[in-house]
């Protein structure tokens, strides 16, 4: 998947205001004493600067040199101590642990296999602390096979137009986002951009397996930015483990 173009417009795409939502998620169980947290898949950074502005110590990781370059930038511009590294979250190799682990934005289920889902797992259990936290989220397969079945939006505005159409991906609970940019060069001219994304998901069973494998002892499962259990119907699922 190419993240060549994606990350600078990014945050354009996305709604600012699930961050908050996912910022007061973790708040619920973090609690209000600072603490070291480490952010998998941290994107642009823009939810671990807010867990920096509430007093924590974070450290954010991206496979995407694209998408760490932009953190980086936003970061200085924020004036904050913020560490980006660039890593594989399933090969993560960090001298340190931390108190609590989070991967937001579904970001674990651009992991095509489920052998790259148990060395994520792994790989996260190994850096956190005993009594750790790990914080995720992942589509529902709900969502997967019948929220992104026919999926198509489009949306334009001055400088860029987006189109963004969904279909089914080969592996059992997977779709395929093919999106199309419209980028207004220099050139006063516009310039078309092609991505895809891949994205699979698991049976909340599966994930359960995994985490208890990997010494996760106490694991509660939520749905949709709540604290209420998930139904068939529910979109995204929310899991709190602890080590």
């Amino acid at each position: 998947m190419s993240y060549e173009y994606f990350p600078g417009f990014y945050d354009r795409l996305m709604d600012s205001e699930l961050y908050d939502e996912w910022v007061q998620f973790s708040t619920d169980f973090i609690g209000d004493k600072p603490q070291d947290i480490l952010d998998v898949a941290c994107g642009t950074a823009e939810f671990a600067i807010r867990l920096s502005f509430l007093g924590h110590c974070v450290t954010g990781v991206d496979f995407s040199k694209e998408m760490v370059a932009v953190a980086k930038e936003k970061i200085a511009a924020a004036e904050i101590e913020l560490s980006i590294l660039e890593q594989d979250m399933s090969k993560l190799s960090i001298k340190q642990t931390f108190d609590v682990v989070t991967c937001f934005c579904d970001s674990l289920n651009y992991l095509e296999t489920e052998k790259a889902l148990e060395d994520t797992i792994q790989a996260v259990s190994a850096h956190l602390k005993p009594n750790g936290l790990f914080l995720f989220d992942v589509h529902s397969v709900y969502k997967i096979d019948t929220g992104f079945k026919d999926y198509s939006y489009g949306d334009s505005e001055e400088e860029i137009s987006t189109i963004w159409n969904s279909f089914p991906g080969k592996y059992p609970h997977s779709v395929e986002h093919e999106l199309t940019f419209f980028i207004l060069g220099e050139d006063e001219t516009y310039h078309r951009v092609d991505e895809l994304h891949k994205e699979r998901t698991f049976p909340i069973a599966t994930y359960k397996k995994l985490l208890k494998k990997y010494q996760f002892t106490k694991i509660e499962v939520y749905a949709d930015f709540s604290q209420e259990k998930p139904t068939d119907t529910s979109e995204r699922i929310f899991f709190v483990a602890r080590k």
